[in-house]
């Protein structure tokens, strides 16, 4: 019975191996001619230049040339924590500060620090090493702004740290918002929990008091509720790209319109 069923299974053998063949030699056409010979095109590439390319015998290169980009480098920051910043810091000079606000700031951010524009920032208050990494950012060009840009080039890091003492050593005054109308739980809870789902942390986690966030978090309690919703749409867009490992802009674009403008009136009463 072996011997008459021989035949069939010879024959089916070969069959077999006439499909391998078959598969190899396709394979081999599209993986060293048909395929280099369509993508060597575009770039300048005979076929046999191509062929040569997908066997290994000539250099290759990639198959659609890489657009080069126009676009100006920009730094996220040149801001390190280091202890000469810190020391830098520690040992500025509040009456220089107040010199330097009085020529540069004041006309904007007013001598007390109020700032009665709802889209220019209180500094009253603020965060000192808030305030010198914002203003060292915009010397360096890590954070763009028409008049920012300007009033901050010629100041060299002490004047910055200088200004950015005075500024945090005055007393905030009270909020725009004297009632600040309810935002709901949900927002509140964005702020003490944040949404796991959407892998929001709270924003209490580094802008709370005493949180313990990184060393440059801004102060956002009574703060003009235009600015901050405004801060928060350009995180969100990455108009605004200086904050360091992507902290804001992943959390800004995470949140819906409603919840930065919400965000924004919640922060603004607070006192």
């Amino acid at each position: 019975m072996t011997e008459a069923h021989l035949p069939d299974d010879t024959a089916w053998r070969m069959r077999v191996w006439a499909a391998v063949a078959a598969a190899l030699v396709l394979g081999a056409l599209l993986g060293f001619a048909l395929i280099p010979i369509v993508q060597g095109g575009p770039v300048g590439l005979d076929a046999f230049t191509a062929m040569c390319r997908a066997l290994g015998v000539l250099p290759g290169t990639p198959a659609r040339i890489t657009p080069v980009s126009t676009a100006a480098p920009q730094p996220v920051t040149q801001v390190a924590w280091t202890a000469a910043t810190l020391a830098e810091i520690d040992h500025a000079d509040r009456a220089r500060g107040a010199q330097v606000a009085e020529q540069r700031c004041v006309a904007c951010h007013a001598p007390d620090g109020s700032s009665a524009a709802p889209n220019i920032p209180r500094m009253a208050g603020q965060s000192v090493f808030a305030i010198y990494k914002q203003l060292h950012d915009f010397r360096s060009g890590a954070r763009v702004n028409e008049i920012m840009s300007a009033q901050v080039q010629g100041l060299d890091d002490q004047a910055i740290a200088d200004v950015a003492t005075y500024y945090s050593q005055l007393r905030r005054g009270a909020s725009d918002l004297q009632s600040p109308p309810y935002v709901g739980t949900e927002v509140e809870n964005l702020v003490v929990n944040g949404d796991v789902a959407r892998g929001l942390p709270p924003c209490a986690a580094c802008h709370g008091a005493r949180a313990g966030g990184p060393e440059e978090v801004p102060t956002l309690s009574s703060q003009h509720a235009d600015y901050i919703e405004a801060q928060l749409q350009a995180f969100a867009k990455a108009g605004r790209h200086n904050d360091i490992y992507h902290r804001m802009r992943s959390v800004a674009s995470r949140l819906t319109p409603a919840e930065m403008h919400l965000l924004a009136i919640y922060y603004a009463g607070q006192r």
